[in-house]
C-alpha cells in the first residue's frame, strides 16, 4: 500500500494567509493615504520630545512622484491581495486550468514580497537614523511586508530553493537601486539651500541678528508651503515673533523664503520693541509671551509648528508634500 505525503496545512492555508495580511496592509496604507490627500492628522499617541506620525508624514520622504508614499504602498498591497485569491476564486472546471495561474502567482507573490521587505527595510532606515521618529503605521507595515515575504516562502513547496535565493538577489538589488534613485535628490542637500531637505535642527545662530529681519532665510519653498501660507492669510492667522529669537527663525525656514515673505508681508508682528518693524504694544494686547506664537481662530498655539499641524487646525486642504519639518 503507497501512502501518500500529507500536505502541511501552512500549504494548505498559506494563500488565505497572505491575503488576510495583504488587506491588513492595504487598510494601514489606505488610512495613511486618506489623511495625507485630505491634510488631516492619522491617529497616533505621541510622547515628549519624541517624533510622531505627524512629523513622518510631513517629511520629504512620504512623497514620491508628487504622491503619498502610503498610495503605492495601498497599491502593493492590493497586488499581492488579488495574486493570493486569484486561483482561490477561479471558477474553471478543470483543475489543469488553475496550474499555470497557481505556478504564475506563487512566482509574482515572491517577486512582490521581497521587493516590498527591501523597500520597507530601507524605509525603517530613514524612520530611525534620518527621520529619528516613532510611527506605529510604518512600523505595522514593514512587519506585515516581512510576514509576506515569510509566508510566500514557507507556504509553497518550493522545487529548488535556489530559485528563491537567486531571485531574491535580482530583485533585491533592483528594488535598492531604484529606491536610492528615486530618493537621491531628498537625501542631498538642496542646490539652493545649505539645509538638507527634510529635517530642520535646532538653528544655533553664527552671527548677529538684523533687527529688521533677523537672519537670512536660506531654505526654499515649493507648492505646498506657499498655499499653505497664502491659506493662513485667509483664514486669518496670525504669528508674533522676535527678529532676536532662534526659534521664530526655525519656523521661517520651515516655511522656505517666498512661502515666508507672503506671512512676513501680511500677518506676521513683530514684537521686538527694538527693531523697526517692532510693534510691541500689539504683542501685549495679545498677551504673547514666547516667541513664536501663532493665534489662529483665538486660540494660542507657542512654540515652533510643524507645516502639517498648521494645516490641520486651518483647515488646509491644498497640497501637504511639505519639504521641511520639525
Amino acid at each position: 500500500m503507497i501512502r501518500r505525503r500529507s500536505t502541511p496545512w501552512i500549504h494548505k492555508w498559506s494563500r488565505l494567509i497572505i491575503a488576510a495580511i495583504a488587506l491588513l496592509g492595504a487598510l494601514t496604507t489606505g488610512y495613511i493615504t486618506v489623511e495625507k490627500l485630505t491634510g488631516g492628522s492619522p491617529a497616533c499617541v505621541a510622547q515628549a520630545g519624541v517624533k510622531g506620525c505627524n512629523d513622518v508624514l510631513s517629511s520629504p520622504w512620504a512623497t514620491i512622484f508628487g504622491q503619498p508614499l502610503a498610495l503605492f504602498g495601498l497599491l502593493a498591497y492590493t497586488s499581492m491581495l488579488i495574486l493570493a485569491l486569484a486561483p482561490v476564486v477561479w471558477k474553471a472546471g478543470e483543475n489543469n486550468s488553475r496550474k499555470p495561474l497557481e505556478n504564475l502567482t506563487w512566482r509574482l507573490l515572491l517577486v512582490g514580497a521581497i521587493a516590498m521587505s527591501v523597500f520597507s527595510g530601507y524605509l525603517m532606515y530613514l524612520l530611525a537614523f534620518q527621520i529619528k521618529a516613532v510611527c506605529p503605521y510604518c512600523i505595522a507595515s514593514a512587519l506585515f511586508s516581512l510576514s509576506l515575504l515569510v509566508v510566500t516562502i514557507v507556504g509553497h513547496d518550493w522545487e529548488d530553493v535556489g530559485q528563491i535565493l537567486l531571485t531574491a538577489l535580482i530583485v533585491g538589488m533592483v528594488t535598492l537601486i531604484g529606491t536610492l534613485g528615486i530618493y537621491a535628490g531628498v537625501n542631498q542637500p538642496g542646490g539652493q539651500s545649505s539645509i538638507p531637505p527634510g529635517q530642520i535642527s535646532a538653528f544655533v545662530p553664527q552671527t548677529n541678528p538684523n533687527p529688521e529681519f533677523g537672519w537670512e532665510i536660506n531654505t526654499t519653498s515649493g507648492e505646498a508651503e506657499i498655499a499653505l501660507a497664502r491659506h493662513l492669510v485667509k483664514v486669518g492667522a496670525k504669528e508674533y515673533v522676535a527678529y532676536w529669537c532662534p526659534h521664530c527663525h526655525e519656523q521661517k525656514l520651515l516655511f522656505g523664503k517666498e512661502a515666508y515673505q507672503i506671512i512676513d508681508d501680511s500677518i506676521k508682528t513683530e514684537c521686538a520693541p527694538d527693531s523697526p518693524k517692532g510693534k510691541p504694544e500689539l504683542c501685549q494686547a495679545a498677551k504673547v509671551t514666547s516667541y513664536p506664537t501663532w493665534i489662529i481662530n483665538g486660540k494660542s498655539y507657542s512654540g515652533v509648528q510643524n507645516l502639517a499641524e498648521l494645516a490641520k487646525i486651518t483647515g488646509y486642504t491644498g497640497p501637504s508634500n511639505f519639504k521641511y519639518f520639525k
